[in-house]
């Protein structure tokens, strides 16, 4: 490898909106989030279904001969 050409690559904190914050390494010393795997509706369990009734009939009766 070229000395001198390559980013640092040292300890890097990651700050959510939440206010959680996660320790990892990066070639960037703070990275601000706005949505984190603690707050996030998929990875907690909050995440809101949109279920829409009568589609398939729609489908069959338009399709359906």
């Amino acid at each position: 490898m070229k000395k001198g050409i390559h980013p640092k690559y040292e300890e890097a904190i990651i700050k959510c909106a939440c206010g959680n914050e996660v320790s990892v390494r990066s070639t960037k010393q703070n990275v601000v989030v706005d949505v984190c795997s603690a707050c996030h509706p998929f990875y907690t369990g909050k995440q809101k279904l949109r279920v829409v009734d009568g589609n398939i009939e729609k489908f069959k009766k338009k399709y359906n001969k």
